[in-house]
């Protein structure tokens, strides 16, 4: 049998940043997770145990917290893009880096007082190779969502083991998880986060939906058109079911009006929608 090491990389996962900025009395907070991964040229740390190419995980770990200093922590997607850039230009044996970034959110209870956002959480991926060729995706994640009518669900497949009942009028909720690459450069990477993010509440509100794969096309082509900086995103949307309560042993009806959350099963719905001109994704989606 003949054997060969595969695609491989390493780096630190979860490196917990908090970076306060003290501006007089008034202090502002960026709390953020970042995740590293380099490749290059591993082969002999895998084969042979020599390290001699290996760019600590501990010392990734300290540059994030360094650069945090140096630089401050402004966008999460340019803060990833320093990171990525400084693995491979510092490093010969390195040749690609991947950096993932969450960023939680805080709001603000006094100049130097913080309350924790419940809303979603913000996210990165950067990559950039040795050839100069570099990709960013933002995205948000747990963005829960509720329409109370608005949603239909029929017409769909009857077979033997179909239970389920159409309707015309159900409880729509979801928790988005949405990701977005840009074609490009931006002017402002927290601009186009809001565009997006306004565009996708947007559709979800407007939409009649028949489907939640109707809703996630139109939250996508929302989302297209409200931001130019980007020219794909995929979303995932779990259908968090509402059903309604029988009441009838209680001697009440139930007009659309209680219901019970289940956690799962659940189903995920999960899609692209992207310009028809949009440029070759490369690795940014790896």
């Amino acid at each position: 049998m003949s054997v060969k090491l595969g695609p491989n990389r390493y780096g630190k996962a979860e490196t917990r940043l908090v970076h306060v900025v003290r501006d007089g009395p008034v202090h502002h907070i960026k709390d953020i997770n970042v995740s590293t991964a380099l490749s290059g040229d591993m082969e002999a740390a895998h084969l042979t145990g020599d390290n001699a190419a290996v760019l600590p995980t501990d010392t990734q770990k300290n540059t994030a917290y360094a650069f945090a200093k140096e630089h401050g922590v402004g966008q999460i997607e340019e803060f990833a893009l320093l990171l990525a850039r400084h693995f491979v230009a510092t490093q010969p044996t390195i040749h690609h880096a991947r950096v993932e970034i969450e960023e939680y959110a805080w709001d603000r209870g006094g100049p130097h007082s913080f309350v924790r956002a419940a809303g979603e959480v913000r996210t990165c991926v950067v990559h950039h190779d040795r050839d100069g060729r570099t990709t960013v995706v933002s995205g948000l994640k747990d963005l829960v969502l509720l329409n109370s009518t608005g949603s239909e669900f029929h017409g769909y497949i009857v077979d033997p083991y179909t239970t389920l009942r159409p309707t015309t009028d159900r409880v729509l909720a979801t928790a988005v998880t949405a990701r977005w690459r840009h074609a490009g450069d931006t002017s402002s990477y927290g601009k186009s986060y809001e565009e997006v993010r306004r565009g996708l509440l947007e559709a979800f509100a407007d939409t009649h939906s028949l489907s939640l794969q109707q809703t996630l096309y139109a939250m996508g082509e929302r989302a297209l058109t409200a931001c130019a900086d980007i020219c794909e995103i995929r979303l995932a949307l779990p259908n968090k079911h509402h059903f309604l309560v029988d009441l009838s042993p209680f001697g009440l009806d139930n007009d659309n009006e209680v219901f019970y959350a289940a956690d799962r099963p659940y189903g995920l719905i999960e899609g692209s929608v992207l310009r028809e001109e949009a440029p070759d994704a490369g690795f940014a989606w790896e």
